[in-house]
């Protein structure tokens, strides 16, 4: 199937997704959300210790973390949890499909657009709010909030995948949206929990290395874990350092473990469409 994509097709497909995407102005509004979201955040992040204004990159950063696990997870499986299910109901799959051109090239491009609006919705909201605090950051600073924008994206990506897949094993749309909305409960809500209540059920006895392979099960835990342990200043906001094994903080880690969210429900909705 690899050796006969025909990149030219793929291609045209993913313009097209993203054209959709920039003419209806989705990537506009998310951009609009995460822009303003991070500076209410920047200038009101401190408001519950007394202090209003910019505190930080440090202290921005974690608590920008909490509102991007909940916000780009449900944004990313919305955008592509109908990819493929709304196109099969609205009769224009068959279409696609008379056409030379393969179903993996379809579902390639399809990834490839939606995957390119998440990214510039995200970066052009960040990027706005860098810039608006750009005179109160330094190198450092602007580098450890692009690295925060990027893992945000592979996040977003990685929950596009899962949604794409849905698209692909879904029998119509409102099973397709149902499943969507289940996914996004259980790895944004549900999954801590249970591992929580595994912990208190163990009474200890599960090691830290158990606890961090556990975490590596979940994307946004991933997410979190890529953020909270680029500075030790949100290393102790979070209080993770004593629990997780060094060896699955680093971030050339955690950004593998991540690229393997984003393939495995690729090839799993690869498969399926075939």
């Amino acid at each position: 199937m690899a050796a006969s994509l025909d990149w030219s097709q793929a291609r045209v497909l993913a313009v097209k997704e993203f054209r959709d995407r920039i003419r209806n102005r989705w990537v506009v509004a998310v951009g609009l959300i995460f822009a303003l979201f991070a500076l209410a955040i920047a200038y009101a992040g401190g408001a519950q210790q007394g202090e209003v204004g910019f505190q930080g990159i440090d202290v921005t950063i974690a608590s920008l973390v909490s509102l991007v696990t909940y916000l780009v997870p449900l944004i990313a499986l919305i955008l592509g949890y109908d990819a493929i299910v709304g196109e099969r109901e609205r009769g224009s799959l068959e279409l696609l499909l008379s056409m030379p051109i393969t179903r993996f090239e379809i579902l390639l491009g399809k990834f490839l657009g939606l995957s390119a609006a998440l990214a510039v919705a995200t970066l052009a909201g960040f990027g706005a709010a860098l810039l608006l605090l750009s005179n109160q950051l330094g190198p450092r600073d602007v580098y450890h909030f692009l690295g925060f924008a990027g893992s945000a994206i592979l996040m977003g990506v990685a929950f596009l995948s899962l949604s794409l897949c849905i698209s692909v094993l879904a029998g119509d749309r409102v099973r397709a949206s149902g499943a969507a909305i289940g996914l996004w409960f259980f790895f944004v809500l549900i999954f801590d929990l249970l591992l929580m209540g595994a912990l208190v059920l163990s009474q200890g006895s599960l090691s830290s290395n158990v606890f961090g392979w556990l975490l590596m099960l979940n994307p946004a835990d991933v997410f979190r874990l890529l953020n909270i342990f680029s500075s030790e200043q949100v290393q102790s906001m979070y209080g993770l350092s004593t629990v997780m094994p060094e060896h699955l903080t680093r971030p050339g880690v955690l950004v593998a473990v991540m690229a393997v969210w984003i393939v495995l429900p690729f090839v799993l909705a690869k498969w399926r469409f075939r």
